[in-house]
């Protein structure tokens, strides 16, 4: 039984990794074509039929790059900087339930690598790593401007998680628990926590985007100030693993997003569903369901740096400190009022 348990979630294992590597690749085919759409352009249109191979050419490219290193005397950290970026972005998924439930060969398989009590807990402990294959490798890359960007990102990504987690506390003082996959079953139908906690949602969108290090929060990377921020040094698949960790994060944000807020792999009629067609058909539509809600945050992201401005860097320090913390905790406590009062009436039997 054990090592049928060890097969199962090491094929899941390899699923998600492979999955998460694919949105990242081809959610740079899409930037593109997003961003072509909205110039009046065509965009990538010559490696395939519709420029669908552009992300392997460029993998390639990356790949047969020559490898320069900065005179820096910290040259095992320059290579450990992208590998903790790329890990911890990767680490992620581990927790995500990408469905319910799958019955194969006479047992019931979860859709997820690992179900633990305190999944969102573990997304922001590995958030929080994160930081660091930024700020070593930034560091590590003995340049000033790779310095300079690599404590924007650091002080950009412990500002704008506090405002996170005070976003989240709201969520979970209604929904009683830390699983992700408890919440998404919670939000059955269109039982969903953003239609109850509409603030809470708005604040962590926005802390995504910061935590991601999108525009209009990339200041950590801004080319008009910085050369190219904390991977100024880095080239080949060095430089790749930066890039594709930060669409990575941008998927799994995506993904989270989606669960925690908009149901996860939950849709209208889903029991209907699992009693007529059967729990497999009724599993892989919601996955489908939940791809769908994703790409359509990935979309979002994407519409967003192409249509505003970035922010100078008091603003952004302004935003997180003065206005989404405040307002984080002025949920917190109407949250709490609102669950007394329902708790009280339902002890009183009002």
């Amino acid at each position: 039984m054990n090592s049928t348990l060890i097969i199962d979630k090491s094929v899941i294992i390899l699923v998600v990794f492979a999955v998460t590597m694919l949105m990242a690749m081809y959610s740079t085919w899409a930037e593109r074509k997003v961003a072509a759409w909205l110039q009046d352009r065509i965009g990538p249109n010559r490696a395939g039929p519709l420029g669908l191979f552009q992300p392997l050419a460029d993998g390639l490219k990356l790949f047969a790059k020559e490898e320069f290193e900065p005179n820096t005397p910290n040259r095992f950290l320059f290579f450990v900087g992208p590998a903790i970026a790329m890990s911890t972005a990767l680490m992620t998924s581990a927790v995500i339930p990408w469905g319910d439930k799958f019955h194969l060969f006479g047992r019931d398989i979860l859709l997820q690598a690992t179900d633990i009590n305190v999944a969102l807990l573990y997304v922001f402990a590995v958030i929080s790593v994160g930081v660091y294959g930024i700020m070593i490798g930034g560091w590590a890359s003995n340049n000033k401007f790779s310095l300079m960007g690599a404590v924007r990102a650091a002080s950009q990504m412990v500002s704008y998680e506090v405002a996170m987690g005070l976003s989240v506390i709201a969520l979970l003082m209604m929904t009683g628990t830390l699983s992700l996959r408890e919440i998404s079953a919670q939000q059955y139908g269109m039982h969903w926590n953003v239609f109850y906690q509409p603030l809470s949602f708005l604040i962590f969108l926005i802390c995504a985007f910061a935590e991601t290090n999108r525009t209009p929060f990339d200041l950590a990377e801004c080319e008009s100030e910085l050369i190219g921020g904390y991977h100024t040094e880095f080239s080949s698949m060095k430089m790749g693993f930066y890039l594709f960790a930060e669409y990575a994060n941008m998927f799994i944000s995506s993904t989270i997003l989606a669960v925690l807020f908009f149901g996860g792999y939950n849709y209208p009629g889903m029991a209907w569903a699992v009693e007529h067609w059967g729990v497999n058909l009724a599993n892989v539509l919601g996955i489908f369901v939940l791809f769908i809600k994703i790409c359509g945050f990935i979309f979002f992201y994407m519409w967003v740096r192409w249509t505003i401005p970035r922010f100078r860097y008091d603003q952004l320090m302004h935003l997180g400190w003065r206005i989404l913390i405040p307002l984080s905790i002025a949920n917190i406590i109407v949250t709490g009022i609102v669950i007394l009062r329902h708790d009280i009436a339902a002890y009183l039997g009002m």
